[in-house]
């Protein structure tokens, strides 16, 4: 059973591991076979993602999170919030709102993000 302290405190690791490119951890959070859709309407892959933090494309240097919603569905949890992100993608800088849906699902070897969307807003 999912509770969500337990959904509360993996989302504050995931945006740790995303500020500090943790491609270890965000390896240990992202179910191998996550399909998530980028702001730009992009689909990716756990492999596209963790390559972003990798080769440093993608870097992260604030989060402010406002959890909108968080429905507990047996082994599930979906979650949706409003992110303001702040940071640089192709050594570009961006600051900007986007609402994301997240779906975490249990698995014998511990909670993971299975999949999951991000809008602009």
């Amino acid at each position: 059973m999912i509770i969500k302290n337990d959904i509360l405190g993996l989302e504050n690791q995931l945006y740790e591991a995303m500020k500090s490119s943790n491609v270890e951890i965000l390896d240990k959070l992202l179910h191998d076979d996550l399909l998530f859709i980028t702001p730009n309407g992009e689909t990716i892959t756990k492999e596209m993602d963790l390559e972003t933090y990798r080769n440093g494309y993608l870097k992260i240097v604030d989060i402010i999170s406002n959890i909108e919603q968080l429905n507990i569905i047996e082994d599930l949890a979906v979650i949706t919030l409003k992110i303001n992100l702040k940071g640089s993608f192709n050594n570009e800088p961006f600051e900007a709102q986007y609402r994301y849906i997240r779906f975490w699902k249990k698995f014998s070897g511990g909670i993971k993000v299975v999949g999951g969307s991000g809008i602009s807003i």
